[in-house]
């Protein structure tokens, strides 16, 4: 069992090493000194980097520093995700705060032999925009991507090991849960949580204290706390990264809500296809018993907390409380009607308490610094920070966490880094398939609950996709409806046959057959649905086609009136021709066609037969003379 004596003791222990990387000026230097390593070299090893080659970047930091003999001065440190997933692998280096990106083997040398033994920075290396023109470095937290940051939930990712407990009591870890079991009750967690305005980052954006003090509420001697990590929206990854590079803070959070509402036992229900998270989550629940921060008895008080780990199959159901309830018992991931809420009667029949991973993180926070400090970030109905996988056609892809009211502009063209290629942005896609579009004429909108809702969209968990000019709106929303009717569970007739019914529409519209009637039979359908399905998957499967008929309205009737694609990526209704005046009869095209639909003799204009032409955009890839066009 461990004391708060021992805790701070850990804590004392070590808190230079990790504080030496929160801190990159002359204070950083300093503090280098009294942790017996020259450098501290951090190496994100997230699914991002991981996938980019950073453990071969590792091995070869490793073998490089036996190499030049400097093994012992240099502390290698492999950590969760910085942020700036574009410039994977990453690595960077304390106390200068030495930003390398897209770190290969060959470079670790070169860093290892001038930088880490002779004090010699690789500029060539670094992330550019830590360089300016006069050769001077700046801190990471003053490039575009990093300035408009607030890290709360992502405070220890990138910065930590998430597979030592002792460099996450370093950084004040289980500090709010020595608080909360020896100076506060139950209620006073619950009365601090809803002071503080945290809403839940799941979806729904309900308040969190509310929900925790309805199961406190609830009758029952057995009460459980869950913890949602199943992620299901396409192009997320935020409630992963947090358990890959902060895990103990999410048990931390949950051993608070056990004591918060009376429950000894907890589940973490993550997709097995987290590999990464997995593992560490495991192995920080390992060392959280071996510690005594679960267990019998913690810090001595009466109060006892376990947890257990399950592993979903990747059903987006499954994402919907009482379905991921259905599925820890066993059975298969079905929703179930509501009311009795869960709170009420949930997992098991009990009382259960139910979040998000991005919420839990934010809790510790709040108990340590005070329901005032957070309250203070962010807007009147959304307090706090909110982390976004930022993903789409834009510079910084990544991972981005903002104080809430940040507009859309600011992410886009500042923390994004602007749209590739020069092209205009066009929408943003925000909550993934429950989710909607938001146009370029409300690119000023504040990023916060109320007014995605008032815009026809919704936060969801944290999915921003970033869509330019040359999408197709209709397309985009047939891919949301393909997801979800291949997810849908089946259980209820307006999500099963709805959800159908509405692709079969969009089918229609993108080869060429819609009807002008069409979009009158999609609102109403999508009405329905949204009335009458069981769960929030039917009933907001329709949102991302109703954005896009309200704001894209005119390209829904291209389809359907003039059969033609306005971003030319609907393939029945484009087509490819040769512009006579600039063909040269060079044969390329002909030559490199898979199905011989281009004829014409040498040195003079070819022509292309649409019967025959498949549309694969081959014969564009090789044209030297731009003669080929898309229509």
């Amino acid at each position: 069992m461990i004391t708060i004596e021992d805790l701070n003791k850990i804590k004392k222990a070590g808190e230079d090493l990790v504080l030496v990387r929160r801190v990159v000026q002359e204070q950083g230097e300093e503090l280098a000194k009294k942790t017996g390593y020259r450098k501290q070299v951090l190496v994100c090893g997230g699914t991002g980097c991981t996938s980019s080659g950073s453990k071969k970047v590792i091995a070869a930091l490793e073998n490089a520093l036996v190499k030049n003999g400097i093994e012992k001065e240099i502390l290698v440190v492999k950590t969760g995700c910085f942020g700036l997933c574009a410039l994977g692998p990453i690595m960077i280096v304390y106390p200068e705060g030495c930003f390398y990106s897209q770190v290969t083997p060959e470079g670790v040398e070169r860093i290892v032999e001038e930088h880490l033994k002779n004090n010699n920075i690789v500029k060539e290396l670094l992330y550019a925009e830590t360089v300016h023109e006069d050769g001077s470095i700046i801190s990471l937290n003053e490039t575009r991507f990093y300035k408009k940051q607030m890290r709360v939930a992502l405070r220890n990712c990138g910065v930590i090991d998430p597979e030592n407990i002792e460099e996450y009591i370093a950084s004040d870890g289980y500090q709010a849960l020595a608080k909360v079991l020896t100076s506060m009750t139950g209620q006073d967690v619950i009365d601090e949580l809803m002071k503080s305005g945290l809403r839940g980052r799941g979806g729904g954006g309900f308040p969190t204290g509310r929900k925790w003090s309805f199961a406190k509420a609830a009758e029952g001697d057995i009460k459980y706390v869950c913890c949602n990590a199943d992620e299901g929206d396409p192009g997320a990854f935020m409630d992963r990264s947090i358990l890959e590079g902060d895990p103990h803070c999410i048990i931390e959070a949950m051993a608070i809500a056990g004591y918060s509402i009376g429950a000894s036992k907890g589940y973490v229900y993550i997709r097995a296809e987290y590999p990464i998270a997995v593992q560490r989550l495991t192995i920080a629940v390992n060392q959280a018993r071996e510690y005594g921060f679960l267990g019998e008895n913690i810090f001595g008080t009466d109060f006892s907390f376990d947890i257990e780990i399950r592993l979903g199959a990747g059903a987006f159901v499954c994402g919907e409380e009482t379905a991921l309830m259905t599925s820890i018992e066993g059975h298969r991931g079905e929703p179930r009607p509501r009311p009795p809420f869960p709170a009420v009667k949930g997992l098991f029949g009990k009382p259960t308490v139910l979040n998000n991973v991005e919420t839990y993180a934010n809790i510790p926070r709040i108990i340590l610094n005070g329901s005032e400090w957070f309250s203070s970030i962010g807007t009147a109905g959304s307090k706090g920070t909110k982390v976004f996988a930022l993903g789409g056609k834009i510079t910084n892809v990544g991972l981005v966490e903002i104080p809430m009211g940040t507009t859309l502009r600011e992410i886009v063209e500042e923390i994004g880094g602007g749209i590739p290629n020069g092209k205009k942005f066009k929408a943003a896609q925000t909550g993934g398939p429950s989710g909607g579009c938001i146009p370029a004429c409300h690119i000023d909108t504040p990023i916060d609950y109320d007014s995605l809702i008032a815009l026809g969209s919704m936060m969801g968990s944290g999915g921003l996709i970033i869509l330019d000019e040359d999408t197709c709106m209709v397309d985009i929303s047939k891919f949301y409806l393909e997801f979800t009717v291949d997810e849908s569970c089946g259980k209820c007739t307006p999500c099963r046959i709805g959800t159908r019914r509405l692709l079969q529409f969009l089918e229609k519209i993108t080869s060429g057959k819609g009807e002008p009637e069409d979009l009158d039979k999609i609102e109403e359908l999508a009405l329905h649905m949204k009335a009458s399905s069981l769960c929030a998957l039917g009933q907001s499967a329709p949102n991302p086609v109703l954005s896009t008929i309200k704001y894209f309205k005119d390209e829904y009737l291209a389809h359907i009136v003039d059969k033609s694609c306005p971003a030319g990526i609907c393939k029945s209704l484009l087509y490819y021709e040769i512009v006579p005046k600039l063909c040269k009869g060079c044969t390329r095209c002909a030559k490199n066609c898979p199905v011989n639909a281009i004829s014409g003799e040498p040195r003079k204009p070819h022509k292309i037969n649409r019967d025959v032409c498949i549309k694969c955009g081959l014969c564009v890839k090789n044209c030297k003379f731009n003669a080929i066009i898309k229509k």
